[in-house]
């Protein structure tokens, strides 16, 4: 459920983007100006304002924000204007391109997403930077992490709620064997089942190798493997079981301890609030026992703090 609020009045595309240029003509940027237009306009809103302030301006309206708008709330702005998928796609092409490998950004995006979001994402992703995903996982990861990631992103998996009991015991079985029970670990078999199964399935595996085997099978991944690899199998595992609850997990991390890990926060805010940033501020709340907004505001500042609190909606 959407954090997001829209006003029951929405004024056009052309005005909004009127307005927007003229927040930023004079000395300085009414930046909070801008704010209230573009942290309450939907995806589609969104779009139709970008095409109005080309058309109008001629010019691109994420151009003129990179002119007047800097830091934190620059780079969260511009991953605001785009629609889910071609946001998915800037985040995922700039950790797979930088200097040094964001394995963490790329872990978040690809081994979250569902199938029917994948699909999309490798549309855009290949219509905007004419190379397949597939093709820049191959050469810019590596390892079992890599191999995690190509059959993740390549292998069709049903979404649906249904189950099979007889096949949810023999993968349970199947990764104890692969884990726990022997010397060494086979990171194939673990491959074979996150990437081929459903996320009810994996879930109900989760479940059926605790009551088997009396350690849970997140536990056995931490113990059974590591680094990229470890992370990836953990995301699939507990999206698949409280998909909320590992938002939530993500958010806290960023902004515990010294400093504030601001690119994924933004990261996670961003592309959560237009789809379930509602029960992942209710997860939130049930495990750290205060709002995710006063989390936020006491680790951000400024107009960066406005625009993230705008997009996260009211307290209970």
């Amino acid at each position: 459920m959407t954090t997001l609020t829209v006003p029951p009045m929405i004024p056009s595309p052309r005005e909004d983007a009127k307005k927007l240029h003229k927040a930023f003509k004079g000395l300085g940027c009414d930046t909070t100006r801008v704010i209230q237009i573009l942290a309450h306009r939907n995806s589609e809103q969104r779009s139709l304002i970008q095409q109005e302030y080309e058309t109008t301006y001629s010019e691109p309206l994420s151009k003129r924000l990179s002119s007047e708008i800097h830091g934190h709330l620059k780079k969260a702005l511009l991953l605001w204007l785009h629609d889910p998928a071609t946001r998915d796609a800037k985040i995922t092409r700039s950790a797979l391109t930088s200097s040094v490998v964001d394995n963490q950004a790329t872990t978040e995006i690809i081994c979250s997403r569902t199938p029917s979001q994948l699909r999309r994402l490798k549309e855009v992703y290949l219509s905007t930077y004419h190379s397949p995903l597939e093709h820049d996982i191959e050469n810019q990861t590596s390892g079992d992490h890599k191999k995690l990631l190509l059959a993740y992103v390549t292998t069709p998996r049903y979404e649906g709620p249904e189950f099979n009991p007889l096949m949810v015991q023999e993968d349970a079985e199947q990764l104890y064997k692969s884990g726990e029970k022997k010397i060494g670990t086979d990171e194939k078999t673990f491959i074979r089942i996150f990437t081929e199964r459903s996320t009810t399935h994996l879930a109900a595996v989760s479940s059926a190798y605790t009551a088997s085997f009396g350690n849970s099978l997140d536990k056995a991944i931490k113990s059974e493997t590591s680094g990229s690899f470890m992370r990836g199998l953990l995301t699939i595992l507990r999206c698949a079981t409280d998909s909320n609850m590992y938002f939530a997990q993500i958010l806290r991390k960023s902004m515990k301890g010294i400093g504030t890990d601001d690119s994924r926060l933004i990261r996670v805010i961003v592309t959560r609030t237009e789809i379930d940033m509602m029960h992942i501020k209710t997860a939130y709340y049930s495990k750290y026992g205060k709002p995710l907004t006063h989390a936020v505001r006491s680790d951000t500042t400024g107009h960066y703090e406005d625009f993230l609190i705008h997009l996260l909606g009211t307290d209970y």
